[in-house]
């Protein structure tokens, strides 16, 4: 029952997926920028149901930019589950562009990718980053640096935070949790960590009972005269807060 599912969803996925390659290489490059990112909400929410995910939004996501959603990291489902509830711009380590499929559909999103070990990109990153903020964009970034168990928050990484105090742009927490649709309790089926292979991750999603994705936006807010250390550590403790009460 279990793999028939899971196969079944995965025709289903790379049906949708085929369809997302043939709109990005054909009709991308003739649409404005407001269509391409209604095609990407859209492509998300899709894709989202078709690996048998549900969608539930609490609280209020920004309405237009610039502002900088900050998210705890948890799955590789995570970007399109970001942008099935606001599109947004992410900033991504650079392996997710090198990722089959998942890469090239981050990258036609206008995905920023940045080599975490190195600190000359990372200043590069933080000049892009507060350009596109002063531009009035909507960027997302996971200052975790890497997924984590779901279990237990990483601590953030101030350095990115320093493009919303540059650009005095204001930061919204966001809090993510997948659930079991059924039970309500944690659902750890779409981790992604250590060791684990994408594929091995992407076949344990499918595989599960249907999984309702959450996505908990918090208030927005000003540094208020912080410094991207103390404004991170808030940061945290907030996302923190959201992802267990969402």
């Amino acid at each position: 029952m279990r793999h028939s599912r899971a196969f079944w969803r995965l025709l289903r996925m790379l049906g949708h997926i085929a369809k997302g390659l043939w709109i990005v290489a054909l009709r991308f490059p003739a649409l404005p920028a407001d269509q391409q990112h209604a095609h990407v909400q859209a492509w998300s929410v899709q894709l989202l149901a078709c690996a048998g995910i549900s969608l539930r939004i609490v609280g209020q996501p920004p309405v237009s930019g610039p502002v900088m959603l900050v998210a705890n990291h948890i799955s590789w489902l995570d970007i399109p589950v970001m942008h099935a509830a606001r599109h947004c711009r992410f900033v991504s380590k650079s392996d997710v562009q090198g990722w089959p499929i998942i890469g090239t559909m981050a990258t036609a999103a206008g995905t920023l990718y940045i080599e975490r070990s190195s600190r000359r990109d990372a200043l590069r990153m933080v000049k892009s980053m507060q350009e596109s903020l002063e531009r009035g964009e909507v960027l997302a970034v996971f200052p975790e640096g890497t997924t984590g168990d779901g279990r237990a928050m990483l601590p953030f990484h101030a350095n990115l935070i320093q493009a919303a105090v540059a650009a005095q742009a204001p930061v919204q927490p966001v809090g993510l949790r997948f659930v079991d649709s059924a039970t309500g309790a944690t659902s750890f089926a779409p981790s992604y960590i250590g060791d684990e292979t994408l594929v091995g991750s992407i076949w344990r999603t499918l595989s599960a009972p249907a999984i309702e994705a959450v996505v908990h936006y918090g208030e927005i807010q000003q540094a208020q005269g912080r410094d991207r250390r103390a404004w991170t550590q808030h940061l945290h403790d907030t996302v923190d807060g959201l992802r267990r009460t969402g």
